[in-house]
């Protein structure tokens, strides 16, 4: 008869979270780990193993936990080595070149006929000046 009134006490137990919230709301929301306080670091009034369980036990009821970090951005570097990743890159770009190619060949010649025609120019002044 006792075995069974025990076995009910600790079955109807429930982790008191909303005592416990309430009692460390104001040191839930310094910081997870701790916080600084006149230059000195000041760990949580509460171990992390008792902040886990009295999150959980609230997460479990449904409630929301304001006490979370605000999270990061993921991570947007690539994984692989690099220089696949530049390879692959460079001919990227040389496909796009080769197809400028004509066009920069073109401009080339241009730019050398002019200087051509320039060195001439020149070269016929400095004759007639003499």
């Amino acid at each position: 008869m006792a075995g069974k009134s025990v076995a009910k006490a600790v079955g109807r137990y429930q982790y008191p979270w909303q005592e416990k919230l309430a009692k460390y709301k104001d040191e839930l929301s310094k910081g997870v780990w701790g916080y600084w306080e006149l230059g000195a670091w000041k760990p949580l009034g509460m171990s992390a193993r008792h902040r886990a369980r009295l999150r959980k036990e609230v997460v479990v009821a449904g409630q929301d936990w304001p006490y979370d970090p605000a999270r990061k951005e993921m991570r947007t570097k690539q994984k692989g080595h690099k220089c696949d990743r530049i390879s692959a890159e460079k001919r990227a770009k040389t496909a796009e070149l080769m197809q400028k190619m004509p066009e920069m060949l073109a401009d080339y010649r241009k730019r050398k006929w002019e200087r051509k025609m320039k060195a001439e120019e020149d070269a016929a002044r400095k004759s007639l000046q003499e």
